[in-house]
């Protein structure tokens, strides 16, 4: 069964987005983790760098398939998760729980391009 969280938002290319202030952590969904298969290894972004909404920001590669992650939202990379270097299946435990990278925002207004979890479970259903 596919987890879809309430109060997060979506993108069609699978990355979720939880703002909290300013800051804006990224991962990629559970749809995302479940249809890669066992993730060995994650390519995390710099922290710093600056990012455009639609950027690839990092590669998360499974027994299956590599996979690039999009950015939902501009900003700069403030924050990585470093546990994922050395446990990337942690995104397989959890999808909602390994984040990715945190960006701070550059623009609100892109946070309501995206999908909230009622369209994104739609789109789920429909893939």
């Amino acid at each position: 069964m596919i987890k879809v969280q309430e109060g997060l938002k979506y993108t069609n290319s699978h990355e979720w987005v939880r703002v909290e202030g300013q800051n804006a952590y990224i991962g990629v969904t559970d749809y995302a983790q479940h249809h890669l298969g066992d993730i060995v290894f994650v390519e995390l972004p710099v922290p710093g760098d600056k990012v455009a909404k639609g950027e690839v920001i990092s590669v998360v590669e499974s027994v299956k398939a590599a996979s690039d992650v999009y950015a939902p939202v501009s900003g700069t990379i403030m924050e990585i998760n470093e546990e994922l270097s050395d446990s990337p299946g942690m995104i397989n435990e959890d999808a909602y729980e390994a984040w990715i990278a945190m960006v701070k925002l550059e623009n609100d207004v892109e946070l309501e391009e995206l999908m909230d979890d009622a369209d994104y479970e739609t789109i789920c259903k429909e893939g």
